[in-house]
């Protein structure tokens, strides 16, 4: 019994691999750099006394060309190598950064942040997650891919503190230049990340083309692709101008009378900004694990429907509530533990649909959808900021298209799509 038990867990799969190692580092650092972008808001606007929505704009041009950027290289990856698109994402994600710090114009910075975009796309998401999904057994995949997820909420937390760090001793061109080696670093790294095969029992008839003409007609689909505008929405917008939006918030007097804060060593509100942040993505872990776990439990859509509806109540109990220091790192709690919660189930979903072989494709389209949201709420963050001296109204907004996202899963279908392979004959 003893011998049998144990060749059991001899053979039985492994949710740790090197795969989902490699992969958790690589996006790791890649949403590091990418999640500290917020910080440099102020010191680019102070230094060249450019309207907030010039630097938005560059921001949200990035988040554009990350979700164009997502199919292509989930295709190029299918059809080249994996490993092939990791390494042309991250030269180009350094390449980018590298440009930034000689721009000395809005245009240029922007032109700048395509490049930085095309490399997030071919380090992020859609290459790793699909890679990592291969690489899991069934039983570990929803777990995989959040544990996946929740190495970028780590990034996140560690990114805009860094970030801080480093702006308090040298002028952020330097910072760029810092971010540029640590993502071609992780190309050290891929020897390790070994493609596995496809897994056999997920092959399907139909080619890539076919699959696209299926996807597009089906009506779960589309309504993962709009859904999933809301969250880019309301993630890129809440990095992009949360920490500016507290930083600029006149309650010192708060934070002084918030003890905690104090121990933390946050005695001004741009600490406390930074510090949102970081809390952001620590909770994101934790919230996303949870959703890892539930997803091989309970369907995906009524999970997605309830995060989305989740992150909707909660934004707007901050914005009814007068802010406070507390107030902030509360929000910062919630709106975390259901942030990147979306990422795994909605990947896991798209999985579940029309199986493995063409995942990072198809999760690649769909998440377009995700960085379409994502230049909306940047930009108009930017804009209606100018506009105003308020971002109330642009929260408002994504608000809404939370609740629309919440009803919108609601009908999708959780079943497969595709023509299953006819057994050979014996």
């Amino acid at each position: 019994m003893q011998y049998i038990t144990w060749r059991y867990m001899e053979n039985r799969p492994r949710l740790i691999t090197p795969v989902l190692i490699v992969g958790c580092l690589i996006v790791l650092v890649g949403f590091a750099i990418r999640a500290s972008f917020g910080v440099f808001q102020i010191p680019i606007q102070e230094e060249f006394d450019w309207p907030r929505a010039e630097f938005s704009l560059a921001i949200a041009i990035q988040n554009l060309a990350w979700g164009l950027g997502a199919p292509f290289f989930g295709a190029f990856a299918e059809k080249i190598g994996d490993r092939k698109a990791i390494i042309l994402g991250a030269v180009l994600y350094a390449i980018g950064l590298v440009l930034t710090t000689g721009a000395t114009s809005p245009l240029a910075i922007q032109f700048y942040e395509i490049l930085v975009g095309f490399g997030i796309a071919g380090t992020g998401f859609g290459v790793i997650l699909a890679v990592v999904g291969r690489a899991s057994a069934p039983e570990h995949r929803s777990m995989s891919l959040a544990i996946a997820t929740a190495a970028g909420s780590a990034g996140q937390i560690v990114g805009p503190m860094v970030a801080v760090i480093l702006l308090e001793s040298m002028a952020w061109q330097s910072v760029f230049m810092i971010f540029a080696a640590s993502i071609l670093a992780v190309l050290f790294l891929l020897p390790f990340m070994r493609a596995p095969e496809r897994a056999a029992k997920e092959e399907i008839e139909e080619t890539l083309g076919e699959i696209l003409r299926i996807a597009l007609k089906d009506p779960s689909y589309m309504m993962i692709f709009v859904g999933f505008f809301s969250c880019g929405y309301q993630l890129a917008f809440i990095t992009a101008h949360f920490p500016a939006l507290v930083t600029e918030m006149t309650f010192a007097e708060s934070i002084e009378s918030s003890g905690w804060c104090g121990d933390l060593g946050i005695d001004s509100t741009a600490a406390l900004g930074g510090l949102a942040i970081s809390v952001i993505g620590a909770a994101n872990i934790l919230g996303t694990l949870l959703a890892g776990w539930a997803g091989n439990r309970y369907g995906k859509k009524w999970l997605l429907s309830g995060i989305y509806a989740g992150r909707s109540i909660a934004a707007a109990w901050f914005i009814m509530t007068p802010i406070t220091a507390n107030t902030v790192i509360i929000f910062s709690f919630a709106m975390g533990f259901l942030w990147l919660a979306t990422v795994p189930l909605t990947s896991g979903l798209v999985a579940h649909i029309y199986g493995l072989k063409y995942m990072a494709t198809l999760y690649g389209i769909v998440f377009f959808s995700h960085q379409l949201g994502s230049f909306v709420g940047v930009y108009l963050g930017g804009v209606l900021y100018d506009m105003s001296n308020s971002y109330t109204t642009v929260w408002w907004i994504g608000i809404a298209v939370g609740v629309f996202s919440s009803l919108i899963h609601l009908p999708v279908k959780e079943e497969f799509r595709l023509t299953k392979p006819e057994p050979s004959p014996a």
